[in-house]
């Protein structure tokens, strides 16, 4: 047995007990504490529930504290962005909307504003197109916000608001599925307008479910923004200051948590915003429970924005008029409901040879878009969502690359989570509402 000229000691039923009198404890038990100095590494992923999708976190811990964080991307990977190259400019739609699956409509409508801005016709957009743009997006944002709700309360034991987040989105999808025909996946934002004009069951439906939404929203509240546990776990954990936001890229609702109001619907508008009223919700605190907040107030502001838009739907088309862009072309469904009808056939190949031949080029091979390259940012429910689109004069995209908020605010994962304890790395992982699918583009 070793002595200490500073501590004497014994053994007990519970191990070796120092009294100490003097000097320097870690020198004291450096020398008999077996694991003074022992780190261990745990893999938190890629399967596991708490990652929002398939990420991995490779943890080195000392005891509970988190001594060091990484994140390991790329289990989903679907390489959309080169498969874009290979496709024609409208039927790039159809990739897109698959990236960040919780945002689809974000997605599409990005791309669309960056080739329309390639084509020139920014300006040629219809009116109510662009409004239908604006209601899509915000009920998209309310139904992406539902999501982190459902799943952050989930993560942190909360199971009812689980099962109440998506059930509210399940109003969401319908009203999604009455418009485009699909609940996820749309490719309804389409260069050029929509893809089809909203009828008049979907407006019953969202104005029943505006009607009905406060009421949920207040009673999410009440089960959770005065709950212990909750606030135990949400208040003062994860904390990334503006500074630290700033300094990482980091964008949306991370961003105003830490009390700084930007928002592109107001700093760099796009699709009319500047004409609607809407406020931008900031917390100053810049922790799990100001994301929280920030994100409950985000759904309020959608809704007004999405009655706005609503109130500013006025008949007329949803597509420009050239019809060398135009896609899909004017149609009419067969009895049987999937194919053309006759007569349409017969409109079409009565008119004229020269309308026939641009129709069939236009489907098979796709429009010409001039050599150049923009950019593209709008406001998603997770940030800055940017499109790097790039010409070479062709019917292909050359290059398109997406500046993805889930991407970028990953990186704010160690600084939240190194020094603290390794529960929380769940709450500040899931306060960053990162979707894998936008990541792995």
């Amino acid at each position: 047995m070793t002595t200490s000229n500073y501590a004497s000691e014994h053994e007990t039923d519970e191990g070796r007990v120092f009294t100490v009198t003097g000097g320097d404890w870690d020198t004291i038990v450096s020398g008999t504490d077996p694991i003074n100095d022992e780190r261990i590494i745990v893999n938190m992923g890629p399967q596991h529930p708490s990652t929002h999708g398939v990420l991995r976190l490779i943890l080195e811990l000392e005891g509970e504290t988190v001594r060091e964080a990484r994140s390991v991307i790329g289990y989903l990977h679907t390489g959309i962005e080169k498969n874009l190259e290979y496709r024609n400019w409208v039927q790039g739609s159809t990739f897109v909307t698959r990236m960040d699956y919780l945002a689809p409509i974000f997605n599409e409508t990005a791309y669309a504003l960056a080739v329309e801005k390639l084509l020139g016709i920014t300006d040629d957009i219809t009116e109510r197109a662009t409004t239908i743009r604006v209601l899509m997006m915000e009920l998209n944002r309310i139904s992406s916000h539902l999501v982190w709700l459902a799943t952050t309360g989930m993560e942190l034991g909360a199971i009812s608001i689980m099962l109440y987040g998506f059930r509210e989105r399940e109003y969401i999808l319908d009203i999604f599925e009455t418009i485009t025909g699909l609940r996820m996946n749309h490719a309804y934002v389409r260069p050029g307008g929509v893809a089809q004009d909203v009828p008049d069951d979907a407006v019953r439906k969202i104005r029943e479910f505006l009607k009905m939404m406060p009421k949920k929203l207040k009673e999410y509240e009440d089960l959770l923004s005065g709950q212990p546990i909750w606030t135990e776990r949400t208040k003062n954990v994860a904390v990334l200051d503006v500074t630290g936001c700033v300094a990482l890229g980091i964008t949306g609702p991370v961003l105003r948590s830490a009390g700084l109001a930007w928002d592109l619907r107001k700093t760099m508008p796009y699709c009319g915003y500047e004409t609607y009223e809407f406020d931008v919700p900031t917390h100053p605190d810049g922790d799990v429970w100001g994301r929280y907040q920030v994100r409950l107030a985000e759904i309020r502001e959608s809704m007004k924005l999405v009655e706005q838009a609503l109130d500013r739907l006025r008949p007329g088309p949803v597509m420009v008029a050239d019809r060398k862009i135009a896609w899909p072309a004017q149609l009419a469904i067969g009895v049987d409901g999937m194919g053309n009808s006759l007569e349409h056939v017969a409109k079409i190949m009565g008119q004229s040879m020269e309308s026939l031949i641009h129709h069939f080029k236009l489907v098979t091979e796709g429009f010409r878009v001039p050599p150049g390259q923009v950019y593209v940012a709008i406001e998603a429910p997770r940030g800055e969502l940017g499109v790097h689109a790039v010409s070479d004069g062709g019917t292909r995209p050359y290059r398109v690359h997406y500046r993805e908020p889930s991407f970028v605010n990953l990186q704010a994962l160690p600084a939240m989570a190194e020094g603290g304890l390794i529960a929380d790395v769940i709450a500040g992982g899931a306060s960053l509402d990162p979707v894998m699918g936008g990541c792995d583009r």
